[in-house]
């Protein structure tokens, strides 16, 4: 179908559609790779580093960010410094983020028109030559450039969220990977002075057997109270060099960098405690996911009134031809110009699948936010109960059990110095103090990593596996004195 419009109305028309393909390609990616927006998201939700500093682009930004990674390794590695470090240098944020900045491309590209198709064609006869030319370009793209912009910006945001939510996972990995670190390092020194204890002992009952006072059945249980020490500090090195790796890893460290020095001890226990009060109203209001799933319902819900007629008229083609007729023998030129309209006859597709398809999206959107919603309501609670109990735990072992055990310590010492108590009793006193410390740091541990999945659940995103008590459930022993 074509007609013959004169020139002067169809210039109005092609300057619309110029103004149209100029809005469109004012659309540009972010020169930062959205890195400042996920900053943004992230402020106040990374505990400790209120704004932390992301990996930047370019040489000279990585140059400056190594210069600061090595300042905070030169000194003892706090907690914060760790984490710092951690998103500055973690090459799968870094990893992250540039995808991130691939959506950024995307986005652009997708809210771009595409270019028009010229056509050119020469046709010739023995009487004449024929030559058409046709430019022509897709109607809807035009016609549904502001939803594809903003549907695009939605799910550029959501992305954003993502991209947050992983930066805030691996700032409390690093918090857990530092405190594990840290207390597998104090726990591997007080193993250390129980197998001097131990040594000690076995040392003392060899002499007593070469001068005929004890019997080799005695002998042989300080051995084996010695054995059982050392194997307890080979496991417990072994846990000091694993969680150091692991240290490492979330770090993004290798090779030179590791020879760090850590801090000596962990943060003291908080004298006040975090109230239940609103933690479940703070989650939905805060979580990096719960508003992930409410833009992901939303982009949904606004795309489902276009997938129909996108669906049934996602093919309409607008084109302008202007062809040319020279007769060879007379010499007369003819110019014809119109225009045509391509529009797809909805004969077999009406746009059902299509519609359903979105109906089943927005419903799977929903019900997405409901179950991220109450996984969120439920991990706080649990967060807050396992919080509340290692702190209890953790000032049992600070403020009952250690002290008892330096009582009975000193009233072993006295009992000794009055001829009251062997030195087996001071010994085996000694390495049940040690054993006490040593809980006492698993536990102050255990409470630190309960904290940090309790701000994770909060402000954050799902923490997975609450780590809890799980250390105090299989802890040993305490060894009794003979």
């Amino acid at each position: 179908m074509s007609t013959r419009p004169t020139a002067h109305r169809l210039r109005p028309r092609l300057s619309l559609l110029t103004a149209a393909a100029l809005l469109a390609g004012c659309a540009s990616v972010s020169p930062d790779g959205l890195r400042g927006d996920v900053a943004a998201l992230t402020a106040g939700r990374t505990t400790g580093v209120p704004q932390a500093a992301l990996p930047a682009m370019g040489p000279t930004a990585r140059a400056q960010a190594q210069q600061s990674i090595d300042g905070w390794l030169a000194q003892p590695l706090t907690q914060d410094a760790a984490v710092r470090i951690a998103l500055l240098n973690n090459p799968g944020l870094q990893a992250r983020l540039a995808a991130l900045g691939v959506a950024d491309a995307e986005r652009v590209q997708a809210i771009t028109l595409p270019n028009p198709h010229l056509s050119l064609g020469r046709f010739a006869n023995s009487h004449e030559r024929e030559i058409e030319r046709t430019l022509a370009f897709g109607l809807l793209d035009l016609v549904t450039l502001p939803w594809r912009t903003q549907r695009q910006a939605e799910r550029l945001q959501i992305a954003t969220l993502q991209a947050a939510q992983d930066v805030v996972l691996l700032a409390a990995d690093t918090r857990r990977a530092w405190l594990r670190a840290v207390a597998a390092e104090q726990v591997a020194a007080t193993h250390g002075r129980m197998v001097e204890a131990a040594e000690a002992g076995a040392e003392l009952a060899r002499r007593m057997v070469q001068v005929g006072n004890w019997s080799r059945l005695r002998q042989a249980r300080e051995q084996a109270t010695l054995q059982e020490a050392r194997s307890q500090h080979a496991r417990a090195r072994l846990a000091a060099a694993t969680a150091r790796e692991e240290l490492h890893r979330r770090m993004g460290l290798w090779g030179v960098q590791t020879p760090y020095q850590l801090a000596t001890q962990l943060p003291p226990l908080p004298t006040s405690t975090l109230p239940a009060d609103g933690i479940e109203a703070t989650a939905l209001r805060e979580r990096l996911d719960v508003q992930a799933a409410r833009r992901q319902l939303d982009t949904q819900a606004a795309r489902q009134g276009w997938s129909r007629a996108g669906a049934v008229f996602g093919d309409i083609g607008l084109a302008y031809s202007r062809n040319t007729t020279n007769e060879r023998d007379s010499g007369h030129r003819e110019i014809t110009r119109g225009w045509e309209l391509e529009l797809p006859l909805p004969l077999f597709d009406w746009g059902g699948a299509a519609r359903n398809r979105a109906q089943a999206e927005v419903e799977q959107s929903a019900a997405q936010l409901q179950d991220t919603a109450v996984r969120a309501r439920s991990e706080v609670r649990a967060a807050w109960l396992t919080y509340r109990t290692a702190l209890d735990l953790a000032r049992q072992q600070q403020a009952e059990v250690v002290p008892l055990r330096q009582l009975i310590s000193d009233e072993t010492t006295l009992r000794y110095n009055g001829m009251l108590a062997s030195v087996w009793d001071m010994l085996a006193e000694a390495r049940n103090s040690t054993q006490a410390v040593a809980h006492a740091i698993k536990a102050q541990r255990d409470f630190w990593l309960a904290e940090t999945d309790l701000q994770l659940a909060l402000t954050g995103t799902s923490p997975g596996a609450l780590q809890g008590l799980a250390s105090g459930a299989t802890a040993t022993t305490t060894p009794q004195g003979h």
